[in-house]
């Protein structure tokens, strides 16, 4: 078994290789002047069973080319069986096509993985579960889930709790963290008029008096977090936190939270925090580096990888 880093998030795959009590692989993973990537694996992987880690957070094409290029160095390098762990799987949100003449790129993508010589994948929360059928080699998608109910009975231990939907799409996630947590379900009914702006409406449920958790997978302009937060307030939360798998946080995001009534903006470091993030005073990252170990672990020794959920 070998782990190679790629460079999107290197803190990560450092944490998941002290887990495993095992040393990244040796490779260059660099740029040409005209910032083309070249890829060289300084150690020996015939017949070795390789897993590169890499999130196609942002720049997200440059980083999917590094993978793409890292696995075909590896298929030409004779490895045994390569999986692509991507922590945060970039384009998912492009799971169908939202209007005429529009591309599907997450199938775009998985193709591209698969061509490029992956064996397998290994991801966290994808967007949409279907995208697992857009592989056409086994896909493993893992759940933050059990991390962030262990740190909210640690934080809000006694406390009523509230787990909110900030979306009707996100429900099926947050009954799921709700029914862990044994706590009620609220859900934040809203109506977006475009891309990237969201308009709370009302909120299903009752928040009165209790400490509300909003519960995500992709936080990237943050605008309906912050906007679910301010309404949550008004009807009477005694307190708003949001949990969230992939903190993308792209543009003004950080300033955003920063400036909203919540508490904590929790999210994994399934993509490298930024400096603006690490400063805030109310964002927080907790590490999958132990979760996605265990299933590395389990996929090499050809064992159960969903039992890590039962």
């Amino acid at each position: 078994m070998k782990i190679i880093a790629c460079n999107s998030n290197r803190p990560l795959a450092e944490a998941i290789s002290a887990y495993i009590n095992l040393p990244l692989t040796k490779a260059s993973i660099r740029r040409f002047s005209d910032m083309e990537i070249f890829v060289e694996i300084e150690e020996n992987v015939r017949g070795e069973d390789v897993f590169i880690i890499q999130s196609t957070s942002y720049p997200a094409n440059d980083n999917l080319m590094e993978l793409l290029v890292t696995c075909d160095a590896l298929r030409r390098g004779s490895a045994r069986r390569i999986t692509a762990v991507i922590p945060y799987f970039g384009y998912a949100r492009q799971d169908r096509k939202s209007g005429p003449r529009t591309p599907i790129s997450a199938k775009l993508v998985a193709n591209l993985i698969t061509e490029a010589g992956a064996d397998r994948v290994l991801t966290l929360d994808l967007h949409a579960g279907q995208i697992q059928g857009f592989f056409d080699i086994p896909t493993d998608n893992l759940y933050a889930a059990p991390v962030m109910r262990r740190d909210i009975e640690e934080r809000y231990d006694g406390q009523e709790l509230v787990i909110v939907s900030p979306d009707v799409g996100g429900v099926v996630r947050a009954r799921g963290l709700a029914k862990r947590l044994g706590a009620d379900l609220a859900i934040i009914d809203k109506r977006r008029e475009k891309a990237g702006v969201s308009e709370v409406m009302h909120i299903i449920g009752n928040v009165d008096g209790r400490a509300c958790i909003l519960v995500d997978d992709i936080v990237d302009s943050a605008g309906t977090l912050c906007n679910a937060a301010v309404a949550l307030q008004e009807s009477g939360a005694t307190s708003v936190s949001a949990y969230v798998t992939h903190g993308v946080l792209s543009g003004g995001a950080v300033a955003r939270v920063s400036a909203s009534p919540m508490d904590r903006l929790v999210t994994t470091d399934s993509i490298q925090a930024t400096e603006a993030m690490r400063v805030s005073h109310n964002m927080e990252q907790l590490t999958i580096a132990p979760l996605i170990a265990e299933a590395m672990k389990r996929i090499s020794d050809e064992s159960s990888v969903s039992t890590l959920f039962d």
